[in-house]
């Protein structure tokens, strides 16, 4: 990385096309580079997915988790795809509630909630091709681009894939608002959040406590004349969407100027971040997402240095803009404290006025003797404990947590209170990318960061 930032900073030298006066990276080898601008054309002329209010609001909220006032949960699938059906989402939006309501009820801590939803249809490969029994082809990008059956014709990166995420995108926030707004995230149903095969584990008895809790206090307040009818925060609540911003033309044509501010917002999601591989300094997706006025994230990793990080806060933030800038480490269990530490001082020392959030999946993912990818539940919570412990020592607040997850019982992650093991991988093996959390261990995970919280 170079030293300082050399990206244009003022807002009258940036547009939402920057990016391509810079070398990026990450980008698929389209075939044919005009259909890609048409596709590109006509995604500008057609309505935001997301509105600059509501990116506003967030970066409001985030600004209480950087000052400590708060707790960001971010999660959801790592690679959404096209054929997720309507109970897939819903499933998904209830295990981030039950794990909410497990970290405010038990810790005692706002949290604000977003999820890796509506737009995470792009991924980063670590090569551009994959080789299977001598065969080489492009590798799977996300469905945004390309499909993951090895096919010639299914991994060409095709255009009118990019037109297609934005309708998935669409349906899937519709469904979101529909839900979060229209009785599902009533405070009152907490018990009906319990799925069945989650109920029946430990995880799920211990959520029927903290329910009849929650049931009890509701009572309390209706018995001591407090309405619980009229309080809209106990009836609905605010989900905000996220995704990395990987596809810059899918991004770029979504970019639009706010007619009440004049500032330029990415209506592609609430929240976009760069991931450990595109956030090179000088690089085209520094240079997009500096000019956008969303809140942004980004990922950083072991390799990170003080020096870096610093550079990134002042090409990412430089007005230092409380919310504004999440900064994500994704370190490895064994690495996360003497990685962190550094970095937190000195952010710390330079009065960046960041959210700290640990992305503990990213750095222990491994290749189980079965052939999946894989993570083992206990390196997820080592990892969490680490980055608790490495802000203890500095005096800096944990912010979040930034986790991959379904609602479904799947088995793609090891260990847990089921105590999956390798063997059990292929009963239910199936993310298109990464392996993610199943509703158990989410819950699970979600009362022991609340444990954590609590004995800070």
């Amino acid at each position: 990385m170079s030293d300082a930032p050399t990206i244009p900073t003022t807002a009258d030298q940036w547009s939402p096309s920057i990016w391509r006066t810079h070398a990026p990276v990450q980008q698929p080898a389209w075939t044919d580079s005009g259909e890609v601008d048409n596709v590109i054309k006509t995604l500008g002329e057609w309505p935001p997915l997301v509105f600059a209010g509501e990116a506003r609001a967030l970066t409001a909220l985030l600004a209480k988790v950087s000052r400590g006032e708060a707790f960001l949960l971010q999660a959801g699938d790592c690679a959404e795809s096209f054929d997720t059906r309507a109970d897939n989402i819903r499933e998904k939006l209830r295990v981030i509630l039950q794990m909410s309501v497990a970290l405010t009820y038990s810790a005692g801590v706002p949290v604000v909630k977003v999820g890796r939803i509506a737009g995470q249809y792009a991924k980063p490969r670590s090569a551009a091709e994959e080789t299977v029994d001598g065969v080489s082809l492009p590798s799977f990008r996300g469905h945004i681009v390309n499909d993951i059956a090895f096919t010639e014709s299914a991994r060409r990166p095709d255009p009118a894939r990019i037109i297609e995420a934005y309708h998935h995108s669409a349906s899937t926030l519709n469904l979101l608002r529909a839900f979060t707004k229209g009785g599902f995230a009533d405070l009152n149903r907490v018990h009906a959040w319990n799925r069945e095969f989650v109920s029946s584990s430990a995880e799920g008895r211990r959520y029927e406590e903290l329910a009849a809790g929650i049931d009890r206090a509701l009572r309390f307040m209706r018995a001591c004349g407090v309405s619980t009818e009229s309080e809209e925060q106990l009836h609905t609540v605010d989900l905000f969407t996220s995704h990395e911003a990987l596809i810059l033309g899918y991004e770029e044509a979504l970019t639009r100027v706010d007619s009440l501010t004049g500032d330029w917002y990415d209506c592609s999601a609430h929240m976009l971040w760069i991931g450990e591989r595109t956030r090179q300094l000088d690089g085209a997706h520094v240079a997009f997402l500096q000019g956008v006025k969303n809140p942004i994230g980004c990922k950083v990793g072991p390799t990170a240095t003080a020096e870096d990080v610093l550079a990134l806060c002042e090409a990412l933030n430089p007005d230092r803009i409380p919310g504004r800038l999440t900064l994500i480490a994704r370190m490895g269990a064994d690495k996360v404290v003497d990685a962190l530490v550094p970095l937190l001082v000195a952010v710390r020392d330079a009065g960046h006025p960041v959210v700290w959030a640990c992305d503990p999946m990213h750095g222990n993912t491994y290749t189980a003797p079965t052939g999946q990818k894989t993570r083992h539940f206990d390196a997820v919570m080592r990892e969490l404990e680490g980055f608790f412990a490495a802000h203890a020592q500095c005096g800096t607040w944990p912010g979040g947590v930034h986790v991959e997850l379904t609602g479904d019982n799947v088995t793609e992650c090891l260990g847990g209170s089921d105590d999956i093991v390798d063997v059990d991988l292929a009963q239910r093996y199936e993310t298109i990318c990464d392996p993610r959390l199943n509703s158990r261990q989410s819950l699970d995970l979600a009362f022991r960061v609340a444990e954590l919280l609590h004995t800070r």
